[in-house]
């Protein structure tokens, strides 16, 4: 018999196929990350099972994916959905009245299956929460990892500008930092992405011990995200960016995120909007996710869009910036693509950045980096050397390095190699499942040596 795994994620909207990533501010890279991690393990021969408990959504809102009760992701992989709370969709600062009752049906759920998960692995303060009381009642080994932490995002937020209470009224802050102060005084090891994230964010909590803290960096898709020259980019890609830009040979800036504070992206409209430098030799992308209408966004995506959109107004940006409404993710590839054809860079000015996905993404197909110095990116560049960090915090800062990048052309070529070499070493999703099984083994005693052996992906197993 082999590991049976529990991994609960509970906000957000997320399904074995089509991501909707980028809809909200809740539906983004650790939606992509538990996902595939999900998947990959079930792929291990050491593991018999893998359940993903999220929360089941009837909402006409939301595609009827979400209401399924059971959906297999691959064999030996599912997610199961509990409902709690009104049936509707609701962001995750408003699940909090709700997870006691998720945390009494889970415990009885689990209470009836024939044999306990080995471990249980709780993704975000709130699946942190249900996880430390599930666990504590079944006595069942814990694991949290934090993605984005309370503290460091309440102090990030206060020097962008916002008030205490602003931000207490928008993020419920002190109940999500309560949390996380539970589940790091309850779990038995603490998964993070970077020694950054474990030395400076984790040990501001006050119940966080350091040797409770394994370093695990995510992997990336390297069968959807490679760079070759043998592939041409598909003709739909220009085909999105066509109705904004005049020259759509020029490189492209290229930014992929969530349309939120922590991503910082007015600050950089800012940046290249004010820099005659960058408007002559650069086009700027947005990719900001999908969306209808900007009336019918959450308030912080709203706001978000207005400063941008007065910026394009205000510098007459018109032509020269692009933020397409609609794409495909299978298109987000050919995308990094692209825009690595006409020797762009990838552009995260988040305020804070706990690891960011869309830089390996990035970097795999070959697109050099300019990045917040903090987090995730500075590990990353300092592992695969492609690209440069700056102060997303300085605007003048964030434009004078973006600026520098046409200095030396040569620089391009040689980041670009880097990266693709550094990815293939670093950041492969099955060195991750490796070392995430190995550490499980070392502190929980639930993988034999032999099994050990076999934590090697099985080829050729589709996803249902």
């Amino acid at each position: 018999m082999g590991l049976k795994l529990l991994h609960l994620h509970l906000h957000g909207l997320i399904r074995s196929h089509d991501l909707e990533l980028g809809r909200d501010p809740d539906t983004g890279g650790q939606t992509l990350y538990v996902l595939e991690l999900v998947k990959n393990l079930a792929l291990c021969k050491s593991v018999e099972k893998v359940d993903l408990v999220t929360r089941l959504i009837k909402d006409r809102k939301c595609s009827l994916d979400y209401a399924q009760s059971r959906e297999q992701i691959v064999s030996g992989a599912q997610i199961i959905r509990i409902p709690f709370g009104p049936n509707r969709y609701l962001r995750k600062e408003l699940l909090w009245p709700y997870l006691d009752n998720l945390a009494d049906y889970l415990t009885d759920y689990l209470q009836k299956l024939n044999s306990l998960p080995d471990w249980i692995h709780a993704h975000y303060a709130d699946a942190g929460y249900v996880g430390s009381i599930v666990s504590s009642r079944l006595g069942l080994p814990f694991v949290f990892t934090g993605h984005s932490l309370g503290r460091e995002k309440k102090r990030r937020l206060i020097e962008s500008g916002l008030d205490y209470q602003q931000i207490e009224n928008t993020y419920s802050i002190t109940r999500r930092i309560q949390a996380e102060e539970l589940s790091l005084n309850k779990a038995n090891l603490v998964v993070t992405s970077t020694t950054q994230e474990a030395n400076y964010q984790y040990s501001r909590y006050r119940n966080f011990v350091s040797k409770q803290a394994k370093i695990i960096p995510p992997g990336v898709d390297l069968t959807r995200f490679n760079y070759s020259s043998n592939i041409k980019v598909s003709p739909d890609i220009s085909n999105l960016f066509k109705p904004f830009l005049k020259d759509l040979s020029l490189p492209p800036l290229l930014s992929i995120s969530r349309a939120v504070r922590r991503k910082n992206l007015p600050a950089l409209v800012e940046a290249y909007g004010s820099s005659d430098v960058l408007r002559k030799k650069y086009n700027l992308i947005l990719m900001l996710g999908i969306r209808k209408d900007v009336r019918f966004l959450d308030k912080q995506q709203r706001d978000v869009f207005q400063q941008i959109f007065e910026l394009v107004d205000k510098y007459n940006l018109y032509g020269h910036i692009a933020y397409p409404k609609f794409h495909r993710r299978d298109q987000i590839p050919g995308v990094y693509k692209w825009a690595a054809e006409r020797k762009g860079f990838f552009v995260n000015p988040a305020l804070t950045e706990p690891f960011g996905l869309t830089l390996l993404e990035a970097a795999a197909c070959g697109l050099p980096l300019v990045a917040t110095n903090d987090g995730g990116p500075k590990e990353i560049l300092a592992k695969c050397r492609n690209g440069v960090l700056c102060d997303a915090m300085d605007i003048e800062n964030l434009q004078k390095t973006l600026e520098s990048l046409s200095l030396d052309p040569r620089l391009w070529d040689q980041w670009s190699k880097n990266g693709l070499d550094g990815i293939t070493k670093n950041y492969s999703w099955q060195s991750h499942v490796s070392k995430y099984l190995s550490l499980m083994s070392s502190n929980f005693g639930v993988l034999n040596s032999q099994s050990l052996a076999q934590v090697i992906p099985i080829s050729g197993i589709k996803a249902s």
